[in-house]
């Protein structure tokens, strides 16, 4: 019985761990998207970039960025995905399939209750 108590917390410790990971992830992105735009200002007004060169080369900055960015996205799922499958963690339709089966036991129980 103690076993079964521990599991779930197990498993939402996981979550919660991937869950505060994937936000410290998200956070550094984004203070490293801010720090980049804000090195774009300092390089245009050392080299005295138009406005029409900022804009480009920002432009460019930020696509590079975002690329970087789903990359991170990606590989990060991916991480947490293969480290879920070696939880051995039940699909859904695994649970779906089990939850199916305890009502068809469940009725079976009461059937056999109301025959008493």
């Amino acid at each position: 019985m103690d076993n079964n108590t521990e599991g779930p917390r197990e498993k939402t410790s996981v979550a919660e761990a991937f869950e505060r990971i994937w936000s410290q992830a998200l956070l550094a992105v984004n203070t490293a998207e801010e720090e980049a735009s804000r090195a774009v200002q300092r390089v245009a007004s050392v080299a005295g970039w138009s406005q029409d060169e900022v804009k480009r080369q920002a432009r460019e900055f930020a696509d590079r960025l975002a690329g970087h960015r789903k990359d991170l996205e990606h590989n990060v799922e991916e991480r947490v995905r293969t480290a879920l499958s070696l939880l051995k963690l039940p699909r859904r339709e695994e649970l779906q399939a089990f939850g199916a089966r305890l009502e068809r036991l469940n009725e079976r129980i009461q059937a056999l209750e109301h025959r008493k």
